[in-house]
């Protein structure tokens, strides 16, 4: 399987985890795009040196998975993919902030050690929860939530677009990838060939899109998402939101793993 033919097939793992009946594909997008949302600012509020405050956060994704029943296995996949730019984006810290914040136990820890975990946890505990709000809704219900929220329609067709034509441009790929395996008979691409076939994939992906276009117009698509889905808030979306929301302002107002080890120690 070709590396266009695994992204693909990632993607489409989402969507088949979206049209799963669980608890948490009950509650309505609305109140858990309104819950994710005060996560990540909650989350990203805190100093550049916070580790242990962090960790009750990690409630949230967690639960979340567990009402989704998510595999944690394709979630972890996932997660791991995008590792990377986060470490990249500390990977500096230790060297260039070497004072000590802390000392644990004989071994003093640097500011730049402390930010560079604080990154670390930050990404996971955010990426994780967009995941998770992900594989358990859809990204059209998401997309038709953000339109209720207030969010204009001219962003969320783009983005639903932008979803669905990747499989339209992936498709397009593999099968030039696999056209191209079978003529060169084990032979590498050289660097010369690629604009040929790029600019060969961007025409094909054009034609492509314009049939799906007009195939659209002939349905009476004028530019508007309608889901076959109402919509509708009830009280357990509101406790959702008050509940979730109320202990984000907890974690966040105080530090309760301090907290919990003053109370163990008394």
């Amino acid at each position: 399987m070709s590396h266009v033919d695994a992204a693909l097939r990632d993607l489409r793992s989402l969507e088949e985890l979206a049209r799963r009946d669980t608890r948490l594909a009950r509650v309505d997008p609305r109140a858990k795009l309104v819950v994710t949302l005060a996560f990540i600012v909650a989350v990203v509020s805190f100093d550049r040196y916070t580790v242990a405050a962090l960790l009750p956060f990690g409630a949230y994704p967690a639960l979340l998975a567990a009402m989704g029943e998510g595999p944690w296995r394709v979630l972890a996949r996932k997660l791991a993919y995008a590792t990377p730019f986060a470490v990249m984006v500390g990977l500096f810290n230790p060297l260039l902030d070497t004072a000590p914040q802390v000392v644990l136990g004989p071994l003093p820890v640097s500011g730049g050690w402390l930010s560079f975990t604080s990154i670390l946890l930050r990404f996971a505990l955010t990426v994780s929860a967009a995941l998770v709000l992900v594989a358990a809704t859809g990204l059209y219900p998401l997309c038709v939530a953000l339109g209720r929220l207030g969010v204009p329609w001219v962003f969320t067709t783009q983005l639903l677009f932008l979803f669905r034509y990747a499989f339209v441009l992936g498709g397009e790929a593999s099968r030039m990838a696999t056209a191209r395996l079978l003529r060169a008979n084990g032979r590498p691409l050289r660097l010369g060939s690629y604009g040929p076939l790029v600019g060969h994939l961007l025409l094909r992906a054009f034609e492509r899109a314009q049939r799906v276009h007009q195939a659209m117009l002939a349905r009476g698509y004028d530019g508007e998402l309608r889901s076959q889905r109402r919509l509708r808030w009830t009280a357990r979306d509101s406790a959702f939101v008050l509940g979730w929301c109320a202990f984000f302002l907890l974690a966040r107002s105080h530090d309760l793993p301090q907290w919990l080890g003053q109370l163990a120690g008394a």
